[in-house]
């Protein structure tokens, strides 16, 4: 392991190569815990991309052509090399955006190595197409073939796991891979698409590092670019589209979201505690979630209990501290910007008339007074804030940190009429013991996911996808696939 005053270099990877940037600069991390660079990654150029693209469509022919069981036992060794490199990916994944370690290395490892092994069992069904009898001389069939080049866009909050679902059902498919993660958190994956290489032959998968006004936008609008999926903002998504508006592509958009929680007083009051907190927003990379429950609905007659129990929850479980700790469960927020913004919201919501009911404080200074290697960190604690109208903006925006917005409601249509009233659709959660009211609301949330009782559960048995302003598509293996239909005469 390097030692804390190592500044670490990493490269993009092009045709199976460590490659830095034709200009020759470098693009520093810092260390969201102190706000110390530990780091640095290339700031590529457009040529650098256009290498990049070059690779991936020269090696095309040879990867689509394989059999889908040859790609399958190329992704199962993947999945079996990140188990062998578990802990030291767990580590750049920390360092890079803040993460607390023992979220990244029991949670997040075992999960993007699921994922390799899902896609590679996935391969027939992306190879399966369908034959009709038309007549008593003539059949239909159909086949499914790979794209091209996929470019998977990254958001900085959960690189690793992005870079998986997208990468691993897209060379499942067939087709080849450019990898374009966020220049806010770009080390993990560069360090993960470095092992992949050790796997897959030269230019199947290539990752490429960078602003994403250059390296981005040359990527998504190149013509040899066949499809895109985007994990990031609406205006990420918005720039996107409008780069391609003159040769539009398909796309998969998983953008943000301002996912309400939902507790009726027939609820188990203490596992709903738990899920609105721990679960919903106050997470071990502080609230940085597209998914994060940043709207707490509490039915009014046990709203006083809730916020009890709540507090509690918080005050005994949540600790904040170097996320390199195992004994830390919440981290600080990823960079200085969204720090910024984050800060900002907390101050906005004051002035809108909510009431801070926990938390509210920033700053390593002043909420880690004892370990001042983290005083220039990005600290923001668990906050709370009490509202009586949705309407108010730290409501309706994503504020994408560990601070909620929590609104009273009386009636089940009132919930509904609340939770729906977002730009957002992307999930939501319902606390409740009555079978019927929990059918009810899932099929009445304009959701594209819901959780009765539980929050935030994902995995590759089922797609996760938004609605509304998050976004459309799912990382699947069909997404990946165009479906080409033939006819023949015999007779």
């Amino acid at each position: 392991m390097k030692t804390a005053n190592e500044i670490r270099e990493f490269h993009n990877i092009i045709n199976g190569n460590l490659i830095s940037s034709s200009s020759g600069t470098r693009i520093e991390s810092i260390d969201p815990s102190t706000g110390k660079v530990w780091a640095t990654f290339p700031c590529s150029t457009s040529q650098d991309a256009e290498s990049a693209v070059e690779a991936a469509r020269a090696a095309f022919e040879e990867w689509s052509s394989r059999p889908a069981m040859e790609r399958a036992a190329f992704l199962r060794q993947i999945g079996d090399l990140i188990i062998q490199h578990g802990e030291e990916l767990a580590e750049l994944e920390t360092r890079d955006n803040g993460w607390v370690i023992k979220e990244t290395s029991y949670g997040l490892i075992p999960s993007l190595a699921s994922l390799w092994y899902d896609a590679a069992g996935a391969t027939a069904v992306g190879s399966k197409g369908k034959t009709v009898q038309l007549g008593p001389t003539s059949v239909g069939y159909t086949l499914r073939e790979p794209l091209g080049i996929v470019v998977g866009v990254l958001p900085w909050n959960s690189p690793l796991f992005t870079f998986s679902i997208k990468a691993a059902y897209a060379l499942a498919a067939g087709n080849t891979v450019i990898i374009k993660p966020s220049e806010m958190a770009s080390i993990a994956s560069l360090r993960y698409g470095e092992l992949i290489n050790k796997i897959l032959p030269p230019g199947i998968l290539n990752v490429v590092s960078g602003n994403g006004v250059e390296v981005g936008d040359t990527l998504v609008s190149h013509p040899g670019v066949n499809k895109i999926s985007l994990t990031g903002s609406g205006g990420t998504a918005r720039a996107i589209a409008q780069s391609i508006a003159r040769k539009p592509k398909p796309m998969i958009l998983e953008l943000g979201g301002k996912s309400p929680n939902i507790v009726f007083a027939d609820a188990d009051l203490d596992k709903a505690a738990q899920g609105v907190t721990i679960y919903g927003i106050f997470s071990g990379n502080a609230g940085q979630l597209c998914v994060g429950g940043s709207r707490i609905l509490i039915q009014r007659p046990i709203f006083d209990e809730m916020i009890i129990k709540m507090k509690e929850v918080i005050a005994q479980q949540i600790q904040l501290g170097d996320p390199m700790n195992p004994k830390s469960s919440m981290g600080p927020i990823a960079n200085s910007s969204q720090y910024d913004k984050v800060c900002s919201y907390i101050e906005l919501g004051k002035k809108e008339g909510g009431e801070v009911i926990i938390g509210g404080r920033h700053g390593g200074a002043a909420l880690l007074p004892d370990d001042p290697q983290l005083a220039d960190g990005y600290w923001v604690e668990p906050t709370l804030i009490k509202v009586n109208s949705n309407s108010l903006r730290i409501c309706q925006e994503e504020i994408f940190g560990p601070v909620a917005t929590v609104i009273p409601f009386d009636t089940e249509e009132e919930a509904i009429a609340i939770a729906n009233d977002s730009a957002f659709g992307l999930g939501a959660g319902v606390w409740t013991s009555n079978l019927d009211r929990a059918h009810r609301m899932i099929r009445q949330l304009e959701s594209g996911n819901v959780w009765v009782n539980l929050f935030r559960r994902v995995g590759p048995e089922l797609p996760f996808g938004g609605q509304k302003d998050s976004g459309f598509g799912t990382d699947s293996i069909l997404e990946y696939t165009r479906e080409k239909t033939c006819y023949i005469e015999i007779g």
